[in-house]
């Protein structure tokens, strides 16, 4: 072997020396991840879903938040399960595994789910456009009878795959193919995207007796997921290739003649027309460098939006014509000003966010190993400003991506300003929640992986927390909104990618924010156009007019953010994030200099990062007066055997194989409360109640550690009795 040959060697050796550490790395013993009826992970006797039908269908209030129909004053809060199912990792289960998995979703806690690449799934290996896959069919109609009978509502993507449902692909759930641009330009493509309605959308289910359009259950119809005409641009660059697809340039030109009556006026406004640039001729060309602002990028942002909204208002059409009542969306990311006011005459605005993206599974895939919390939950507050106030607001796609060892911060950072935000749905990504068992024979069932949050603990463990945090309603909502004035295409400035400023985002910490069409001049309180303002200088004038309470204690030169309903703090330079309710209180941090008090619970140390939870299960929830207590631990966790080619473990080369492996941690905790008696019991991660571990009289404290006898597990009951 050549030197350099043996530094690369080394190079890997060390680079996976932590996750091969056997003593601070614990196997899972579960292969059943079925949480059992009855158990403190089954959460279906507080968080019931309730028989749906017309009264129960789910609309927009007149608040502009969702409720049942029967209830329209009262706004509902959905956690979203996530199912993206791809042949790799199992595909749509056979009748007797949706049965198993609607119940499990109940069990959980989750009331609507999204179904995501079901034309994917349908058209695989299919030679003929719209020949679906009958077993395929079945198993999707099937499976949204048991979720309904469960009172799991839907959200349903009109088109997911670029590739639609032409037959003779094999890369379906890749980004190639241009479908989702070519449907807002060409008429041969609209009425694809028209027929995959009609063919699936509008066929009746023979397991409800009818169409899943005219369906009470589905509550929200994605027209095609991520389609905005810039984003679906940067998914296809390319070197070499041009940044805007040459079909836009006839419809631009078109559109520019419009607006300017001749090359000379085109070029006063410009200043940077080409010789061979001719309006009369059609021969303007559209930018060079998506990334270079311009005048010339500036109309192309109005000339986007001009054809985006009339595009989403033909789709729709196409959906109230078969019979569909719910809600409408598009344009599920990209949070800039453009696609802002692509966004502002839907019935609902749907946005994707993630922290620490990661780009594929392929040996080489990076990711940055940051905590959200050290950029004041960005990932947060860049969707949160995307929101048009007076709407629904559904997060069609989150995560805070595994391998990244800091993602227990998603089980908080999310559904507590979800909570305070008053967002609507939440859905943590993956190709589905949860699963049934470690083991499956499906290639990304082996071990984990990137967006697939089913079997990894510490996602898992989020998510849980997520149920009582977001949608029992521990967090509350914030009593303050600060609306961000929208004129219109006047805001639009010369740079492609401009979006909310981040001095201004953070202003989601305190209280909610949204966009709001606004003359600026007459806008009472918020956030002004053009964006000149500062958010220490707004939330010192909410001090002074008595908006914000006098005793908040944010610090915006500090990073320290506290929301005016006085639940959750932020600090970025301490990596801690706080939520004190009088039902769950609970924090993540990256580091523990001193005690957290957070009122009922104590964190007095802990070895290393983690996220504690505490939360009241009886009811009503109450830490002050419950008996019974769900605590959450949990730290990170790896595949057996991962392999990283740096010591930071940035840059994977192989994820490895199960068991999973929980890092081992200890933390000490004491609790605001005595007890006659009291006991803390490991709870498996099927909801199994373990032997007590710890056994005392009168005051409330231990030392918990996650390597227990039966196994390490992220879930203790705390019991008390008088």
């Amino acid at each position: 072997m050549n030197s350099r040959s043996l530094l690369a060697a080394a190079a890997l050796f060390f680079g996976c020396l932590s996750a091969r550490a056997s003593d601070q790395w614990l196997p899972v013993r579960e292969i059943s991840l079925e949480v059992r009826a009855g158990s403190p992970l089954d959460f279906s006797s507080f968080l019931p879903n309730e028989t749906i039908n017309a009264g129960h269908r789910l609309i927009a209030g007149p608040k502009g938040q969702l409720a049942f129909a029967e209830a329209p004053e009262k706004p509902v809060r959905m956690l979203c399960a996530s199912l993206a199912w791809s042949p790799a990792s199992g595909g749509f289960p056979d009748h007797d595994g949706a049965d198993r998995y609607a119940r499990q979703l109940a069990l959980h806690g989750y009331n609507i789910a999204r179904l995501h690449f079901t034309d994917a799934s349908l058209m695989f290996g299919r030679q003929k456009d719209f020949d679906f896959d009958p077993e395929t069919l079945d198993r999707i109609h099937y499976l949204l009878a048991a979720l309904k009978r469960n009172g799991i509502h839907w959200i349903m993507d009109g088109l997911s795959s670029p590739r639609g449902a032409y037959g003779g692909y094999e890369d379906r759930w890749d980004a190639n193919g241009n479908l989702k641009l070519l449907i807002h330009l060409d008429q041969v493509a609209f009425a694809h995207w028209k027929t995959l309605q009609e063919k699936f959308l509008a066929r009746v289910n023979p397991y409800t007796g009818i169409a899943p359009i005219r369906d009470d259950a589905l509550a929200l119809v994605i027209l095609a997921n991520e389609n905005g005409i810039e984003f679906d641009g940067i998914v296809h660059d390319r070197p070499g290739k041009p940044p805007y697809d040459p079909v836009l340039a006839a419809p631009f030109n078109h559109w520019l003649a419009k607006r300017y009556t001749s090359t000379e006026a085109l070029a006063k406004a410009w200043g940077d027309l080409e010789d061979d640039e001719r309006l009369e001729a059609a021969s303007v060309k559209l930018p060079a460098d998506r990334y270079a602002d311009s005048p010339r990028m500036r109309d192309l942002q109005a000339f986007i939006v001009d054809v985006e909204r009339p595009s989403a208002a033909r789709m729709s059409k196409v959906l109230r014509d078969l019979g569909y009542r719910g809600l409408i969306s598009t344009y599920n990311n990209w949070p800039t000003v453009q696609t802002g006011l692509s966004r502002r005459d839907l019935d609902a605005v749907t946005m994707n966010t993630y922290h620490d993206w990661v780009g594929g599974y392929s040996p080489g895939s990076a990711l940055l190993q940051a905590s959200s919390l050290a950029d004041s939950a960005n990932y947060m507050r860049m969707v949160g400003a995307a929101r048009w106030l007076g709407k629904p607001f559904i997060v069609s796609e989150y995560d805070h991506l595994f391998w990244n060892r800091y993602r227990y911060e998603a089980g908080l950072v999310m559904p507590a300003y979800a909570a305070l935000q008053g967002w609507d749905v939440l859905c943590r990504h993956g190709h589905g929640p949860i699963a049934l068992a470690y083991g499956e024979p499906f290639p990304h069932k082996k071990a984990m992986l990137p967006y697939a949050i089913a079997l990894d603990p510490v996602a898992r463990a989020g998510e849980t927390l997520a149920a009582l945090v977001y949608r029992r309603g521990d967090v509350a909502t914030s009593r303050i909104t600060i609306p961000f004035a929208v004129r219109g295409e006047e805001d639009l400035g010369e740079d492609m990618q401009a979006r909310e400023p981040e001095q201004l985002t953070d202003l989601a910490l305190v209280g909610r924010i949204g966009l709001k069409r606004s003359d600026p001049s007459r806008l009472d309180i918020g956030v002004a156009q053009p964006r000149t303002q500062a958010s220490a200088d707004i939330l010192a004038e909410f001090r002074d007019i008595g908006i914000l309470p006098t005793g908040n204690a944010t610090d915006v030169e500090s990073g320290r953010y506290e929301s005016d309903t006085g639940e959750i703090v932020l600090q970025r330079a301490a990596g801690q994030l706080r939520v004190s309710t009088p039902s769950t209180e609970a924090a993540a941090f990256s580091s523990l200099r001193e005690p957290i008090d957070l009122g009922i619970l104590r964190i007095e140390r802990a070895d290393g990062n983690a996220l504690v939870a505490l939360s009241a299960l009886d009811t009503p929830a109450s830490l002050a007066d419950s008996r019974r207590f769900l605590l959450i631990f949990a730290t990170d966790a790896q595949n057996t055997g991962m392999v990283f080619r740096d010591s930071e473990e940035k840059v994977i080369e192989s994820f490895g194989r199960l068991p999973v492996l929980i890092r081992k941690g200890e933390v000490d905790l004491t609790l605001a409360r005595t007890a006659g008696k009291w006991k803390l019991s490991p709870v498996a991660l099927d909801g199994t109640l373990r032997p007590a571990i710890e056994i005392g009289k009168g005051p409330i404290s231990f030392r918990l550690s996650n390597d227990t006898p039966d196994g390490p597990t992220t879930y203790f009951l705390l019991e008390l009795e008088d």
